[in-house]
């Protein structure tokens, strides 16, 4: 495999206004295809916005949602994909021809449509569709995977979608600075991005903490290290609806470390260069290859009934 430049973008979405965020896709895309990248990925459904989804009946889900390949998204994408020949990966929320509503994330070059995920763990809207199997795909002679947000929690969706192939794993997110059982979370206070340009200390402090990247410290680079993979986690920064969220997008290793992260309090990017040696030289590579599936088969397998909770949507869900 030849080496490939991936960037991990991050930006403020608006709210069912797929007219702007696409443009500002376009932008970022045109400006890492000027830069030399060949692929740029972007958080969970960042041509439609996300938490706003948790107020929307079925009827409004629908009308959010479109087709795809055949939706005027995915087209656009096809168009950006070709114009700056960079291959694209966004978000959204789509339908099929019998209005199954899904949270979607795909992949796409000036050829069209290479891959499209089904979230595993989708929660935001009752009325979304659980996806039933993993996705592995190829850019540029890479064997990738995809993971939306919840899907990377439960960490057998990692070891499995490793275990199919897959050497880069994306992982887009709209995530953290939300409240949690574990000590330190909570949501961010609005007026903090509102004051970033003349305060950007106090935003950072609650950013970098555990509310947002402290957090993600704790697990994030343990999915890259103990599977072996390059890890592309795109999130959202800024206001998404009501919540704020702090970006972070980075690109990590096969040793879990941090190749690439945005810092900007603002739209932007980062670009790592993947190569195909840490593949082989990291510990998860072993690690793989060491394992004894006969002796936890039968436990991982085990019939189990699916119990999701997501503590700030209940919290949502009692005002």
């Amino acid at each position: 495999m030849d080496k490939i430049k991936i960037s991990s973008a991050q930006f403020e979405t608006r709210n069912n206004d797929k007219i702007y965020n696409l443009s500002i896709i376009e932008k970022l895309a045109k400006k890492a295809s000027e830069e030399g990248s060949d692929v740029i990925a972007f958080h969970e459904c960042s041509i439609t916005g996300y938490s706003f989804a948790r107020f929307l009946n079925r009827e409004q889900m629908i009308d959010l949602a479109e087709y795809v390949p055949n939706g005027e998204s995915t087209k656009k994408l096809i168009e950006i994909a070709t114009k700056y020949n960079i291959v694209i990966l966004a978000g959204l929320f789509e339908k099929d021809e019998n209005d199954n509503l899904f949270k979607s994330y795909i992949c796409i070059d000036k050829n069209g449509l290479i891959a499209k995920h089904h979230k595993l763990h989708p929660f935001i809207n009752p009325h979304l569709t659980a996806g039933n199997s993993y996705t592995i795909f190829e850019i540029n002679g890479w064997k990738c995977g995809i993971l939306i947000c919840y899907d990377n929690n439960v960490i057998e969706n990692v070891r499995a979608t490793k275990l199919l192939g897959a050497d880069i794993i994306f992982m887009p997110h709209v995530t953290m600075c939300t409240p949690s059982s574990r000590p330190g979370a909570g949501f961010v206070d609005p007026i903090l991005w509102e004051n970033r340009e003349v305060d950007p200390t106090s935003l950072r402090l609650e950013f970098d903490g555990m509310k947002g990247r402290a957090w993600l410290m704790k697990w994030l680079p343990a999915r890259a290290y103990d599977n072996g993979i390059y890890v592309v986690f795109s999130n959202a920064i800024g206001m998404d609806d009501d919540q704020l969220k702090n970006g972070c997008s980075m690109i990590l290793d096969p040793f879990g470390d941090i190749l690439a992260e945005c810092r900007d309090l603002d739209d932007s990017f980062v670009t790592a260069t993947i190569t195909s040696d840490k593949l082989i030289a990291a510990g998860g590579y072993r690690y793989v290859n060491a394992r004894r599936p006969s002796l936890y088969k039968d436990i991982i397998g085990k019939e189990h009934e699916s119990e999701q909770k997501v503590v700030w949507m209940n919290e949502d869900s009692n005002e």
